[in-house]
């Protein structure tokens, strides 16, 4: 009866076999991932990043926003902590794209005021503002402070936070002082020589010196619709889905 055959392999050559076959599975696995990493889309991530991109605006520190008081403001009748509000006059646009359409309301409040003093010290009118709010409502907080005061008279913006000071009426003290001890000098030498030139210098200019004393200098005062220049402190991020594209003037047309 014949005997069936039989065959071994060395136990090397086994292993060097068992060798080969993990190798061979192991680049098989490795090409089947790479294969799927290329066929897979590519582009979601793309267009992922891109929405990201155009939902996020940013409003950059340093932008000048023109604005129109809605109400009158004064060093005579307005205090420390009343409210100031005011509306955008014309659209901020960066790259093509609006960023604070004209009509935006603004917020802010009175940090410091000062009247103007009888013998010295100048009015002083200190504004921060504080809050966005845009035609579809959608409110933003900022940092914002007044850069110019174009529509206010005989005043000037001093400082980095954008003090309006009234201008100086210290000549024009001077010249009423001058100017009524003169007229008392015309008057006393028409009356008395020269000895009463003498007096009537004196008493002409104690008069004067009353009327200056008497007189208040320049106040502030912003009416409605007093020109005003606000500038962005600080980069301002906001929602470009809630920003309208257009100004107002471009949606009547």
């Amino acid at each position: 009866m014949t005997q069936p055959l039989e065959f071994s392999l060395h136990p090397k050559v086994l292993k060097h076999e068992c060798e080969v076959f993990m190798r061979s599975l192991i680049l098989v696995s490795l090409l089947s991932i790479l294969v799927s990493a290329q066929t897979a889309p590519a582009s979601a991530p793309d267009e992922n990043t891109s929405a990201n991109s155009v939902q996020q605006l940013v409003i950059p520190a340093g932008t000048k926003v023109p604005l129109a008081l809605k109400h009158a403001i004064s060093t005579k009748q307005t205090r420390e902590g009343d409210a100031v509000y005011a509306e955008t006059t014309f659209p901020v646009v960066l790259n093509d794209r609006v960023l604070i359409p004209a009509g935006t309301y603004v917020q802010g409040r009175i940090s410091h005021i000062q009247q103007a003093g009888r013998i010295k010290g100048r009015a002083e009118v200190l504004m921060h503002f504080t809050t966005l709010i845009y035609p579809s409502g959608y409110t933003v907080m900022l940092p914002g402070s007044l850069e110019n005061a174009p529509g206010v008279d005989k005043t000037k913006v001093k400082g980095e936070e954008g003090t309006i000071r009234a201008d100086s009426r210290t000549a024009e003290k001077v010249g009423t002082v001058a100017g009524t001890a003169a007229s008392g000098t015309v008057i006393g030498a028409a009356t008395g020589g020269g000895k009463g030139a003498l007096i009537g210098a004196g008493v002409g200019g104690a008069v004067g010196s009353a009327i200056a004393l008497l007189t208040r200098g320049n106040d502030v005062k912003m009416d409605a619709g007093t020109t005003l220049e606000m500038v962005i402190q600080r980069d301002v991020p906001v929602d470009a889905s809630r920003v309208p594209t257009v100004t107002r003037t471009t949606a009547v047309q």
